[in-house]
């Protein structure tokens, strides 16, 4: 996968999380245990991509499990979220086409050992965030409010719009 490929699948990815968290500061209160399921989802992805964050960059793993026992505030972890997505984008800005081949050894928080290369890495990023992203969805939908479209498609004629335009040649 390209470079360019990978640093628009993190943009979307900022851009998908931005607006499901959107959605979520307008739950009502009586919705309280739903959200704190999707907080307790979002949290996992958070920690998730903080814990691959530190083996891209070399860095002791800041999580020993791939949740935290105590849930955060969805205002806390939006934060947090933002963060670590900006990292993302930032960290491919400067990466290089040549740098995603490296293999990268590290332990999972199981213990066993791991190996991927950079590409791998950033790729299970994407893949495990959208994954559990469509759980939050669903839980969403469980109580008939519809979730945001996190559809690579949108995000690219949200963020381009002249993708919408039709040239002659096309019709």
């Amino acid at each position: 996968m390209s470079i360019t490929t990978l640093r628009s699948l993190f943009s979307y990815k900022a851009w998908a999380n931005a607006e499901l968290f959107a959605l979520l500061e307008t739950l009502p209160a009586s919705q309280a245990e739903q959200l704190h399921t999707c907080v307790r989802t979002l949290n996992h992805i958070y920690v998730v991509d903080r814990i691959f964050q530190a083996h891209l960059s070399g860095q002791p793993r800041p999580f020993d499990a791939t949740n935290t026992k105590a849930s955060p505030s969805l205002e806390q972890l939006r934060g947090d979220v933002a963060a670590a997505d900006a990292w993302y984008v930032g960290y491919l800005a400067q990466l290089a086409e040549p740098a995603l081949a490296e293999s990268l050894a590290f332990t999972f928080t199981d213990g066993d050992a791991g190996r991927m290369t950079r590409e791998e890495i950033l790729l299970h990023i994407i893949a495990h965030g959208a994954y559990h992203r469509g759980n939050v969805g669903q839980v969403l939908k469980s109580i008939s409010v519809a979730p945001p479209r996190d559809l690579f498609t949108k995000f690219l004629h949200v963020s381009e719009p002249a993708r919408r335009e039709v040239s002659s040649v096309e019709r």
